[in-house]
């Protein structure tokens, strides 16, 4: 019996897009990964400096892990609606929280396997978990590490997750790597808004739209907010402007959610509870209350519409420091007007 071949065709059934296999033990990106700590461009992500052993080394995680099955599961790449005074999100975040559906998935994996020998263990883990997951995910042929840091399938683009498997199983590693093929492009680092690659294949997630808006805990650094734009949760500029992402494969049917259009001062007008009711079970509510109206003032300061006054002058009201700091930069943003390099001069935050 041909394990490796069940637990692909399993993987194709469960509606992975590929998958592969690798050796649990250390990588040979580890010490890649602690000069990019040194250099503080984790940010504030303070837990992947405290658990960088583990990331490097998945036998830290799991000591009885000797195999990692690979998983890439894509989600729908259709832009969301976009237009004046409404925001932007990153594709992925629309519909059902992907941590959660590709956990259940994996989970399936592992009992299909518990099913071929009982009491095999295995421990699913996604990007919330300590694995490298993109540099195992490049050594087991889900794709090239692109210059933008994302993996790339050559057939889908980059608009998939990575999922792992830690198993005690023995399986054959993949170990014939896809060949780099981003060749002299440079699009994504030069469309990137603020301008977070400081070299190719490295991002400097302190500059990044995604960390900002999704991971950063504190206030935004100022020299950044003007450059965030209508971006409210994440950010796909450096995968749109990817050739390999044109013509991308359709999205997996669990993962796809509405596609309606979040207009800005709705969502700077949202209650804690209204948040938590609207986007529960999605990947926006990881952000909390606090956060996403931060980001949604910085948005509504970056719009150059009066209408983004009346919401913002409210919100500095709310018993939030963090939003009502933002608040009051965007009017001031606004209040300033082609000064600002874009609001229009009659705006007022009084």
């Amino acid at each position: 019996m041909n394990l490796k071949q069940d637990i692909r065709r399993e993987c194709e059934r469960l509606g992975f897009s590929r998958v592969g296999f690798a050796a649990a033990r250390r990588h040979a990106s580890a010490q890649r990964l602690r000069e990019w700590l040194d250099r503080d461009y984790a940010g504030t992500m303070a837990w992947m400096r405290d658990r960088w052993e583990e990331r490097s080394d998945p036998t830290h995680l799991a000591p009885w892990a000797r195999s990692l099955i690979l998983t890439a599961l894509p989600y729908d790449a259709e832009p969301p609606a976009a237009g004046p005074m409404q925001a932007r999100v990153s594709r992925y975040a629309g519909g059902p929280d992907y941590h959660d559906v590709m956990k259940e998935r994996l989970s399936r994996l592992s009992d299909f396997i518990c099913g071929i020998i009982p009491g095999a263990r295995s421990c699913p883990v996604v990007d919330t978990g300590a694995v490298l997951e993109k540099a195992w995910g490049a050594g087991a042929a889900l794709g090239w590490q692109g210059k933008h840091t994302n993996l790339i399938d050559h057939e889908s683009g980059s608009w998939f997750f990575v999922g792992e498997l830690l198993t005690e199983l023995e399986l054959d590693p993949d170990e014939t790597p896809i060949t780099d093929r981003c060749g002299t492009c440079t699009r994504c680092l030069e469309a990137c808004p603020t301008q977070a690659f400081p070299e190719p294949y490295v991002l400097d997630a302190r500059r990044c739209i995604s960390y900002l808006t999704v991971e950063h805990r504190g206030p935004i650094p100022e020299d950044l907010r003007e450059s965030m734009g209508d971006w409210v949760f994440g950010c796909d500029v450096c995968q749109e402007v990817c050739p390999w992402n044109q013509d991308p494969s359709p999205g997996d049917a669990e993962l796809a959610g509405p596609r309606d259009a979040l207009h800005l001062a709705e969502l700077m007008r949202m209650s804690r509870d209204e948040f938590n009711r609207r986007f529960a079970g999605t990947a926006l509510r990881r952000t909390g209350w606090s956060r996403f109206l931060r980001n949604v003032a910085v948005a509504l300061g970056n719009s150059a519409d009066p209408r983004a006054v009346e919401p913002l002058r409210e919100a500095l009201l709310l018993p939030d420091p963090l939003v009502r700091e933002h608040a009051q930069w965007a009017l001031d943003r606004l209040r300033a007007g082609p000064a600002a390099g874009s609001a229009p001069s009659r705006v007022s935050a009084t």
